[in-house]
């Protein structure tokens, strides 16, 4: 929390850190004040940079109760840098010894359970009855958040054990993948209760 703090005088868009224990995946994490294209290319020094950075979708208010948060990060196959690592969790086994995502803004210090891990892509406007999971933000009611959960868990390539009840904070992690046009390989967690 305090890393989160230093760096946010810094530059006031890091909203928090996260981490996969045992893995590269270590990084600020950052929300853009007019879109989710400026860190796509620019590090959390707002400097030009290839990889980008890891960041949270524009549409979220963090100082706003929400359902969902939906982090973005390139795969950047060629230096295992920003979301790249993630693509290890197509195998059941690496997820069997990496099953929890840490998540800490300056409020707080998270440990999420991974619930789904499943390949995904953009889909086109007039392609019905299929799960876009990067429009969930913020469930409208029981309904919503229970449909979320799931798809996820259908589309799922393994079984995790994990499930979430309405309520509980999800937190999914979306990268590019290139087995297919507009590929997206993504996962899906739920905070640990802590009490």
């Amino acid at each position: 929390m305090i890393k989160v703090e230093q760096l946010q005088q810094e530059n006031s868009d890091v909203i928090g850190w996260i981490e996969i224990e045992n893995s590269n995946i270590s990084y600020p994490v950052l929300q853009s004040k007019e879109n989710n294209k400026f860190y796509l290319n620019h590090n959390y020094k707002k400097e030009y940079s290839k990889q980008g950075s890891l960041f949270l979708d524009e549409k979220f208010d963090l100082d706003l109760p929400s359902t969902n948060y939906l982090i973005y990060g390139h795969n950047n196959r060629g230096n295992n840098e920003m979301f790249a690592g993630l693509m290890n969790y197509k195998n059941e086994s690496y997820y069997n010894t990496h099953k929890n995502i840490r998540f800490t803004t300056n409020r707080e210090d998270s440990i999420y359970d991974i619930l789904a891990v499943f390949y995904s892509r953009v889909y086109y406007k007039n392609e019905t009855n299929v799960f876009r999971y990067y429009y969930f933000v913020n469930a409208k009611n029981e309904e919503e958040y229970n449909d979320f959960v799931k798809n996820a868990k259908e589309v799922s390539i393994y079984e995790t054990g994990v499930n979430a009840s309405y309520g509980e904070q999800l937190l999914t992690l979306s990268t590019c993948e290139y087995s297919q046009v507009d590929g997206r390989f993504v996962i899906v967690s739920k905070k640990k209760n802590t009490q």
